[in-house]
């Protein structure tokens, strides 16, 4: 189950915790710092990992999902590696459609969607069964801490309404090591929405920014004017209800969950029976629809959400820049992904 951060993490909170732990946190940092200085395999096919240097939820997945539709996009066998975490398998492992999120992770579920994805700890091990399986790229979603596989391009991933939090390493913070030693081994960050706690100033000034924000899918329109019941179970489910309510949702009730919450059928009888006596839709996330029995998820709409790039030809040259050169071979013909409205290119 997903402890929820002390609220001393926050960015402008004050409290004495993080300077009396600040001990630990060198200690986590020194550790963090000596499992990094080992070196990683190299695989014989461009790595792109999408990582972030806090715990919690910054929008890797959201990423790893876009640019897996661009690599399709080109005609690019891409495969997707990632620790499958809320999963009880151990891997390396390919997701298969129907496997169960318990087994392997609801993000892992998502993912698969997309292109194939493997779960496993060691990265190294999931890149070899990747890559023998036909991979021509490999993208990680999570990773920028894991030595284990030698990355091209790693990008460091920002939500800006949280930002770094207090700026502190675990346990006195939600850094997992410090900022500076992080943007070090990148080669760009991505900053998602706006900069509410002025990450930007704590980055190296040569570390290239990319800028987007969330975009609702297309199946919010139908909602648009509606009453709904929003409930999520991710790291920040106000960037779902916000995203609904911005769209022109009327978001007449909300249910927060720990991320990866395990619902159960009577949670899930509450929120329908709630939905239905306020007369409301129950409305929710992918990433949670997938740990919802079908019985109930068919009582459940979902809305997805994307990125939608300031500068989109931008991502475009760092793909290039990597080696995603498009394929003779004919690939899907999918330029954008689904769930966003493309913006600025």
């Amino acid at each position: 189950m997903t402890i929820k951060p002390p609220t001393f993490w926050r960015h402008g909170n004050h409290a004495p915790w993080p300077t009396l732990l600040t001990p630990l946190s060198a200690i986590v940092a020194a550790v963090t710092a000596r499992r990094l200085a080992h070196p990683g395999w190299h695989a014989p096919v461009p790595v792109i990992c999408c990582g972030n240097v806090t715990v919690g939820g910054a929008g890797k997945t959201t990423l790893a999902l876009d640019l897996a539709y661009r690599l399709r996009a080109r005609g690019i066998a891409v495969h997707i590696l990632l620790r499958g975490y809320g999963g009880t398998a151990r891997g390396p492992l390919r997701v298969a459609p129907d496997d169960p999120a318990a087994l392997v992770g609801d993000e892992a579920l998502l993912l698969a969607k997309v292109a194939p994805t493997w779960i496993g700890a060691d990265r190294a091990a999931s890149a070899r069964a990747a890559i023998a399986a036909g991979a021509g790229f490999l993208l990680l979603d999570d990773g920028l801490q894991n030595p284990t596989l030698a990355k091209d391009l790693s990008l460091l991933v920002i939500d800006g309404a949280s930002g770094f939090g207090n700026g502190h390493v675990l346990p006195a913070g939600p850094l997992r090591e410090p900022v500076a030693a992080c943007a070090a081994r990148c080669q760009a960050a991505v900053l998602i929405g706006p900069d509410a706690t002025g990450t930007i100033a704590h980055l190296p000034p040569g570390l290239t920014l990319l800028r987007a924000h969330l975009a609702p899918g297309p199946e919010v329109v139908s909602l648009i004017g509606k009453r709904v019941l929003a409930f999520a179970g991710i790291a920040r489910p106000e960037k779902f209800f916000d995203g609904l309510a911005q769209a022109g949702v009327a978001v007449v009730a909300r249910r927060r969950f720990p991320d990866h919450h395990p619902f159960t059928d009577r949670e899930l009888r509450d929120l329908i029976e709630t939905a239905n006596r306020v007369e409301a839709i129950a409305v929710t996330t992918p990433k949670d629809a997938v740990r919802i029995p079908p019985a109930s998820r068919a009582q459940i709409q979902t809305v997805g959400v994307g990125l939608a790039w300031e500068d989109a030809a931008a991502i475009e040259r760092l793909l290039d820049q990597v080696g995603a050169r498009p394929s003779s071979a004919p690939g899907p013909r999918i330029i954008e992904p689904p769930t966003v409205t493309p913006q600025g290119g």
